[in-house]
């Protein structure tokens, strides 16, 4: 098995590691390949996973899942379904078997299975589904010449329909899938997870190309959907999935590029140093946009030519950074945020000039929407140091926009930079949604929806259209929305928040109250849920919205979003007034950019009053 052979209709080349069938090639890991060459050595036989596991990871400890993930990609090139296998089969408990025919590349039969009734023998022992599957050849062997004819004589434009003008797909609009880690390693997935979000990162600065953001497809990491099927839900032309395997300082990464129809269009394997490998995230979204034929600008191109080296141990410190910033709000509390900020500033101590480093440390400041005035001028700072580094970096000129907005209250300035955050990444979701706000925040509804819909599109995993609902009183399409979120995203403080919201202003009183319990724990207050569900048993949600308003004034400065805006408007909401407008004025004191929403519907209680009309020109929103 040394040499090539085939697997039905697949020609095999364990010395290239690749598999390939009428001139389409695709490039498999080594391990894969040895997975495949066990079966192929034992085809129409049961072989154990014990064996498979000893022959192609030899006096290595790896555990049962890295054999999975392997199988799992050989059904992917093999356009197999392990539901109804046709190629390889599950046998549970014990193994695996290869279901079809073997022959050396040269087409001659392999002696074990030199004769016809030694075939048939064999793949007799496969599951019933290959008799359904030799019914459906003998149909293919009815209909397929019928259709060539079709095809041949163009018969109503049949050719056109299928293969189009004659050249690849047309692909403008395309998602990467959670990239594999084929460590073995758990603890590794952190890494895995940053080379996924990197390579979007590259492909969406593309100005050619809908690029689909990272948190729409973290809920596709391990599905058993099929790839159409995942295409068909985010409504993109292409996929890309691939695998990374790390080992020490060494870095491969698979990439393969497949049409919406699950046709591959191209695979490939790459191996770097680790301080490469963010300039091998830029080979990949280069060869990807040649493939694809996407006209790329001078600047693009010259971009993704010369990717700048990193540091090994800053890449790590930002990594591990990221994957505790994402933990915030989701069942831990702000410690979180703590050790995210300590492992960016490591980053950024290991390389100075790491730009995303300096954004993430802003952005862990940040909380929600504004920083606390003694975090502030840490925030400014760690925006300018990035905007030094790299002047072109989307996400930066973000950030600043939102910092002019809500902390310095330079909404002309803030403009500036949400248009130059979206000039450089038009894929950008983030700074679609953001801008949108803004636009609402500014009177400019129209405008601000506009914006909102194409982050939507965007990101279609994640809700980008509540906060607009609000800012234009549509509470009921807001619960909508809101409990379809929570119920894509069950473990998100932040969509509990949302809904909690939408359920106090549509009248679902004990919902509301019941959807505030699960933000306090999913915060990291767990204690704080308990009193609340008895003030709701007790004194009914009043009574527990007084008591969130004490909880709110506790966990100002602890690292939380609390601001003095969010307590004024529980009071708003109560008919307290006086109270609203002690934390109004706090808040202004403080700059708490909150207040930038005054506009919102939730303030009317207190429009009138000309206490409220003097702080909204005081703020400078627009009158």
């Amino acid at each position: 098995m040394n040499n090539d052979f085939r697997v039905g209709p697949w020609l095999v080349r364990p010395s290239l590691n690749t598999i390939s069938q009428n001139g389409t090639s695709n490039r498999l890991e080594p391990k894969m390949m040895g997975v495949l060459v066990c079966l192929a050595e034992h085809t129409g036989e049961v072989v154990p996973k014990e064996k498979l596991l000893q022959t192609v990871w030899p006096e290595t400890f790896v555990s049962d899942d890295v054999l999975k993930r392997s199988i799992s990609e050989l059904r992917h090139v093999f356009g197999d379904d392990a539901h109804e296998s046709r190629i390889i089969e599950t046998i549970p408990k014990r193994g695996y078997r290869l279901l079809v025919n073997v022959t050396p590349g040269n087409g001659q039969v392999p002696g074990h299975l030199a004769t016809p009734q030694a075939i048939q023998t064999e793949l007799r022992k496969a599951r019933p589904s290959i008799r359904k599957w030799k019914i459906a050849l003998f149909a293919i062997g009815i209909v397929v010449p019928i259709c060539g004819l079709l095809l041949a004589f163009n018969i109503g434009r049949s050719r056109e329909r299928v293969f189009g003008s004659g050249g690849p797909p047309l692909i403008r609009s395309l998602a990467v899938l959670p990239l594999q880690n084929l460590s073995g390693v758990p603890s590794q997935e952190y890494f895995a997870d940053g080379m996924t979000e990197e390579l979007i990162n590259e492909l969406s600065r593309l100005s050619g190309l809908k690029v689909i953001s990272r948190t729409s497809i973290t809920r596709y990491k391990n599905t058993d959907k099929s790839l159409p099927q995942i295409a068909h839900e985010l409504n993109v032309d292409a996929i890309v999935e691939g695998s990374v395997l790390r080992s020490g300082d060494r870095v491969r990464i698979t990439a393969q590029l497949h049409a919406a129809s699950d046709a591959s269009l191209w695979a490939d394997a790459y191996d770097r140093n680790l301080q490469d490998v963010l300039g091998l995230q830029s080979t990949v979204a280069r060869t990807i946009a040649d493939q694809i034929r996407l006209e790329i600008t001078p600047t693009e191109r010259a971009r993704l030519q010369a990717p700048r080296p990193i540091n090994p141990a800053a890449l790590e410190a930002y990594l591990q950074g990221e994957y505790h910033a994402r933990r915030f709000g989701t069942g831990s509390g702000p410690e979180e945020r703590y050790k995210a900020a300590q492992y960016f500033q490591q980053a950024i101590r290991s390389d100075p000039n790491f730009a995303r480093a300096y954004v993430a440390l802003a952005d862990t400041y940040i909380t929600n929407v504004a920083p606390s005035s003694q975090e502030a001028p840490v925030v400014k700072d760690a925006l300018e140091k990035a905007l030094a580094a790299d002047s072109d970096l989307s996400d930066a000129h973000l950030h600043m926009a939102r910092f002019k907005e809500y902390h310095e209250w330079d909404f002309a300035g803030a403009e500036r930079e949400f248009r130059t955050a979206i000039e450089l990444d038009r894929n950008n979701a983030q700074a679609h949604d953001f801008y949108g706000d803004y636009l609402d925040n500014m009177g400019r509804r129209q405008e601000g929806a506009r914006e909102e819909q194409l982050a939507q599109e965007l990101d279609p995993g994640n809700d980008h259209l509540i906060d607009g609902f609000f800012m234009q009183g549509e509470y009921e399409r807001a619960l909508e929305m809101a409990r379809y979120d929570v119920k894509m995203h069950p473990n998100d403080g932040g969509c509990h928040w949302g809904l909690y919201r939408a359920c106090l202003r549509t009248g679902s009183f004990h919902e509301a109250i019941q959807e505030l319990e699960h933000v306090v724990a999913l915060y990291g207050y767990p204690d704080l849920a308990r009193p609340l569900a008895r003030a709701d048993a007790t004194s009914g949600h009043r009574g527990a919205l007084r008591l969130w308003a004490e909880d709110l004034i506790r966990l100002q400065g602890k690292g939380t979003p609390a601001s003095p805006a969010m307590i004024a408007e529980v009071y708003a909401y109560l008919g307290d007034h006086k109270r609203a407008f002690e934390w109004l004025e706090k808040g202004f004191k403080e700059r708490d950019g909150f207040l930038v929403g005054l506009k919102s519907p939730v303030w009317h209680p207190l429009r009138s009053d000309p206490q409220f009309q003097d702080l909204v020109r005081r703020v400078g929103l627009p009158h």
